[in-house]
């Protein structure tokens, strides 16, 4: 079990006495339930019945669960995945377990959009990746439909005048190369003062709030995030990879610059963007000419 889930357990329940495996002897069901009743909780941010009103998806956000605070909205997705259907939603007003530059931690303040979508593709591994790349354009459609104009930086970031205003997590569960489900984590810096973000990171990052006039309904917004989103999902199940690239393109912020790719192990690649591949990757022309795929890295445009 999760150290995280018992954590977020035992501060609601009555369960501070107890050790780890105590509270196991409960039964996974009983945790589970515990969880989800956290998860049904009021809010005084985000309502969910506002957000049903607005809701025009089959799957996508019409089983949600609402947290007050939890460490990753992720680890919670990960945890219920087996015990909700696709496209479960697991937002939550904070977390406190956001992570900056060089693994500095800090918290995702409330009023921020902080949420993890659970799926449930019939695909290979191979094509959990893509589904990163999709998320980016439904963030930036979406985001044009309230006529914010952003941009895509590879692989993860959606920037608002070259600021981060947005990440995207996405991690796979897999079981003997079969996926089992795939969580999406999406960050949105909604309506939240900036200089609660730590020192390192507050000159690269912008809020909604900074660039559109007048209140920002996150119900609304949010609903519309999950039209866009079941959109793109479908087109990706469908195999219609080409729409999903085509959008990517438009949005792009990456390709047909210089950049710098900071890998594990220290490991640096410099080198001209030329474009993706089928998988996502990011193709690089390095100044000998020769072409290298990234599939991951910190991404990092050079002047």
């Amino acid at each position: 079990m999760n150290k995280e889930i018992l954590e977020l357990i035992s501060n609601k329940y009555d369960f501070k006495n107890k050790s780890a495996e105590e509270i196991l002897q409960l039964g996974i069901n009983d945790i589970t339930t515990a969880v989800k009743e956290l998860g049904n909780e009021p809010s005084d941010f985000f309502s969910k019945d506002k957000c049903d009103s607005y809701l025009e998806t089959d799957e996508i956000g019409r089983e949600m669960y609402l947290f007050k605070s939890v460490k990753s909205t992720n680890t919670v997705a990960k945890f219920l995945s087996r015990n909700v259907s696709n496209g479960t939603v697991i937002l939550s007003e904070t977390q406190t377990r956001g992570r900056g530059r060089k693994g500095t931690e800090y918290q995702s303040p409330k009023g921020g959009i902080w949420l993890s979508i659970i799926l449930k593709p019939d695909v290979t591994p191979s094509k959990a990746p893509l589904l990163t790349l999709a998320t980016a354009v439904a963030v930036t459609r979406t985001l044009d439909h309230f006529n914010i104009h952003a941009e895509i930086k590879w692989p993860n970031d959606i920037l608002i005048h070259d600021k981060k205003a947005c990440g995207i997590l996405t991690e796979s569960i897999a079981r003997f190369n079969n996926l089992e489900s795939v969580i999406i984590g999406v960050g949105i810096n909604s309506e939240i003062d900036i200089n609660e973000f730590p020192e390192e990171i507050r000159d690269c990052s912008i809020a909604l709030s900074d660039v559109v006039d007048g209140d920002i309904n996150p119900e609304k917004g949010t609903a519309y995030f999950f039209k866009e989103f079941e959109f793109i999902y479908n087109k990706f199940l469908e195999g219609d990879i080409g729409f999903i690239f085509d959008e990517w393109r438009k949005y792009n912020h990456t390709i047909g610059k210089f950049v710098e790719i900071q890998q594990p192990l220290g490991k640096v690649i410099n080198g001209y963007a030329v474009g993706i591949d089928q998988e996502g990757a990011l193709v690089i022309e390095k100044a000998d000419h020769t072409l290298v795929k990234v599939v991951s890295g910190r991404c990092r445009l050079l002047d």
